[in-house]
């Protein structure tokens, strides 16, 4: 199945704690159906002092969302995705709201 969200995409939130935030994609994981999104679902993790660390840290990190709950944005608000074949053979992504090409997926065929 398509997916509606690439990497590098500018997306926002929406459902969940963070929702109405906008972010961009960083990374995507088929598998697991989620993504990270930069800025969002951020998680504070401590670690303990150590040789290096005399006073210990804190390192925050985005943890992965679910691809469903993200939408890419198109003049500040969310859009669906419409996957259109251009007359040279190109596939590319269409933003519903507004007919905006998100992104070309496949160069044009050779004849």
């Amino acid at each position: 199945m398509p997916r509606h969200i690439r990497k590098g995409d500018q997306v926002i939130v929406t459902a969940g704690n963070q929702k109405g935030t906008v972010g961009e994609v960083l990374q995507i994981d088929d598998e697991q159906g989620t993504c990270l999104v930069k800025g969002v679902n951020v998680r504070a993790r401590r670690l303990r002092p150590n040789a290096n660390r005399p006073q210990g840290t804190t390192v925050r990190t985005e943890f992965p969302i679910h691809m469903s709950n993200v939408s890419p944005v198109v003049d500040g608000k969310p859009s669906r995705v419409r996957f259109e074949v251009r007359p040279d053979g190109s596939k590319v992504r269409v933003a519903v709201r507004g007919g905006q090409v998100l992104h070309q997926l496949r160069g044009a065929r050779q004849g």
